[in-house]
């Protein structure tokens, strides 16, 4: 049986066509046909080496297209990740301002090549499914089915992994808005605060401060609380005793924070001289006086710490007196410590 015979026995829905039966003018096969007038001979010629031809021109194509593409990509992700920020702190003269710092740079850096990553995957994965469709046609298999069967199947997963896409979509806005980056202190508003170890497109790791590691979907995060974003914050709240004269603790504390501020060891990781906000509670034995602290990110639990010490140690200095201690009463309203008025051991009273 001829050639064309097979062919034409076959389904219509897998049936390749001719090119002698749909010969386009100037083809291979339509100049091999008009030379040769054998049918065999011009659909060999359009099998072996038309066909082939357009596939690997197909190819070559695709992959000048998807190198631009990526280079064009890793440009603009250079560009980013050298990218300057402006000043946190831009109040006038006087004040600090916060230019861009090697942690600011790596975060830039980690978020740019993060998306460079996505955006190259994306474009591999379009312009390889366009090739591949192009070559099914070149070949001669209907595509229509293939893509009606495509879409059904899209539907479908769609449907099953709506959580999986909810997830990767959340993760690509959180990396592209630099909502939070490696070292973060962050509040994902699900009873979780840690800092954030990782960011991934799916997950995102966190460890909280008991050591415990935590993997938060990004899909389920609604709101997040960056405590260290650009800069944090450092309170610190001193107790001293009622009958203190408050503008002069105040004067003391202030004194002792522009001293810290000026400490060269200190100086990197403070914005600005700590602030005496002022009294914040008043009780029958204390006045509470808040000092807020402008700091680099995550560097406020340093900051609080050495300036209580250095409070501590002007108090002393100065003989500022704090509160007087608070003993635990018994059931009887009696007073457990020992030493207190009605305590065994305590002096009498008159």
């Amino acid at each position: 049986m001829p050639f064309a015979a097979d062919l034409t026995a076959l389904p219509h829905a897998i049936r390749f066509e001719s090119c002698v039966d749909d010969r386009e003018t100037g083809t291979l096969c339509d100049r091999v046909y008009d030379w040769f007038g054998e049918r065999w001979l011009a659909e060999s010629a359009d099998w072996l080496l038309a066909k082939p031809a357009a596939i690997v021109s197909i190819l070559a194509i695709a992959f000048v297209v998807r190198f631009l593409l990526h280079r064009l990509i890793r440009r603009l992700a250079h560009r980013a990740a050298e990218g300057t920020v402006p000043g946190v702190l831009a109040k006038g003269k006087g004040h600090k301002i916060l230019e861009s710092s090697p942690l600011l740079s790596e975060r830039r850096k980690q978020r740019a090549d993060t998306m460079a990553s996505v955006l190259r995957s994306i474009t591999t994965g379009v312009v390889m499914t366009v090739a591949f469709l192009m070559i099914l046609d070149v070949i001669g298999l209907p595509i229509g089915p293939l893509l009606a069967s495509a879409g059904i199947v899209g539907v479908a997963v769609g449907f099953g992994a709506q959580t999986l896409v909810k997830d990767f979509l959340s993760g690509i806005f959180l990396i592209l808005e630099d909502q939070y980056g490696v070292g973060d202190l962050v509040d994902t508003g699900l009873g979780t605060v840690g800092t954030v170890e990782a960011v991934g497109l799916r997950v995102t790791r966190l460890r909280d401060g008991t050591g415990i590691v935590w993997y938060v979907r990004n899909g389920e995060i609604l709101r997040v609380g960056n405590h260290s974003q650009g800069w944090s914050t450092g309170i610190v709240d001193v107790a001293v005793a009622y009958t203190e004269d408050v503008p002069r603790v105040q004067g003391v504390i202030a004194d002792t924070a522009q001293q810290m501020y000026d400490d060269e060891a200190w100086r990197p990781k403070m914005l600005e001289v700590p602030t005496v906000a002022g009294v914040e509670s008043v009780t029958g034995t204390s006045v509470t006086i808040r000092v807020l602290a402008k700091c680099a990110p995550n560097e406020h639990w340093g900051v609080q710490r050495e300036l209580r010490e250095r409070i501590k140690e002007a108090f002393d200095r100065e003989g500022v007196r704090v509160p007087p201690p608070v003993f635990p009463t018994t059931a009887t309203g009696a007073a457990g410590a020992p030493g207190a008025p009605g305590a065994p051991g305590a002096p009498p009273t008159t």
